[in-house]
Parts: C-alpha cells; structure tokens; sequence
C-alpha cells in the first residue's frame, strides 16, 4: 500500500474504533482489502493500529471495537453463500488458553483469496482437542497461534510435530517467544504463512 493511503486507512480506522463502531471497522476491511489484499491491510494497517493501543481502561471499549470489526470483515472477506472452499489440508487453530486470534483470521481470509481454504477452529484450543482434530481432518499442515508467551509453549508444539511426523506444523504469532525447533518452525509474517499454506499437498 502507498504511505498516503496507509495513513488514510490508519485515520479512518481508528476514528471507526474511537466512535466505537464496529460495523463500519467491519466495511473498511472489506473495502481495503479488496483494494490492496489481505497481507498488506494486516501489516500495513491492522497490526500497527493494533499496536498502538496500550491496554489502558479507557482503551478497552475501543479495542474491543477494533478486534470485533477487523475480526467480523475478514471472516467474511470471500465468502461466497453456498459454495465450500476444500479445506486443502490446512488446519488453523489458536493455542490452548490462548483468547486471541485474529491473525488465524487474516490468514483463513488470505487463503480465501488465494482460492485455497482451511479448516480454522478458532482460538483456544486444548491440546487433546487438537490431536482429535488432526486425526478426524487429516491435514498435511497445522498453524497454531500464540499471541503471548504465557500461551505459546515452544517445548509443546515441537512435541505435538513429533508425535505427527508427517504433518508440517507451525507457530504463528507473537507468543513463541523461545525457539521452534524442527520438526516444528515459527511462521514470522502473514505472506510467509500464506506461502506455507499453498505449498501443501491436497487431499486427494
């Protein structure tokens, strides 16, 4: 994206947030990212808006704006009423305990453009409950995302690709903190996830 229209977006966002309007987040992530695409409207313009806000108490109700709107118009970025993307064997979820998730969001919406779906079970999700997952989907790629490190357990997600030798399995987000160690590896930026994501097998 041009600095110039970076800085509009940044402007007409964050008055979308501070009025405490969610839906009209919601539009200008659609309208943004049918302009520039999904991994330039996350880097350029959701992470850095995200960034600045500082977890005070005044803050809450206007993060809490920004997340529902950037949250409800990449998940419906592509969707098209009756037709079923495959899920290409891509299967994102958010590690356990771990509340937010909205990178799984930015990538699920990503592929999407990209004419490649994904399984994505939101944040969350337990340990057993991923396992499950793996054997009832079968993919051949599992992203999980941590957004602190009290959530992102390095030592755990290596174990889990072990235990799965053939699934390819990442980290995304913030919260690995500690290094992934193969078998295992830290997807750093959303075009590298997206990347990662086409270059998986299809089902067949």
């Amino acid at each position: 994206m041009p600095a110039e229209a970076v800085e509009i977006a940044h402007k007409l966002v964050s008055l979308a947030a501070e009025d405490l309007d969610g839906n009209r987040v919601a539009t200008m992530m659609l309208e943004l990212a049918g302009e520039w695409g999904v991994p330039a409207l996350w880097e350029q313009v959701c992470q850095p808006l995200l960034a600045r806000l500082t977890g005070g108490a005044g803050e809450i109700a206007v993060e809490h704006a920004l997340c529902v709107g950037v949250r409800v118009g990449l998940d419906v970025y592509r969707r098209e009423p009756g037709r079923s993307l495959r899920t290409g064997g891509v299967l994102l979820a958010g590690a356990e305990r771990e509340a937010h998730c909205l990178g799984l969001d930015a990538l699920a919406a990503a592929l999407r453009e990209q004419g490649h779906g994904c399984l994505h079970l939101g944040p969350a999700l337990p340990w057993a409950a991923l396992t499950s997952a793996v054997y009832r989907a079968r993919p051949s790629i599992v992203v999980l995302w941590s957004q602190t490190p009290v959530t992102g357990r390095a030592y755990r997600l290596v174990r889990f690709a072990r235990d799965f030798p053939l699934l390819r399995v990442y980290g995304a987000g913030p919260g690995w903190i500690e290094p992934l160690t193969a078998p295992a590896a830290h997807l750093r930026t959303l075009p590298a996830a997206v990347a990662a994501c086409l270059a998986a097998p299809r089902p067949g």
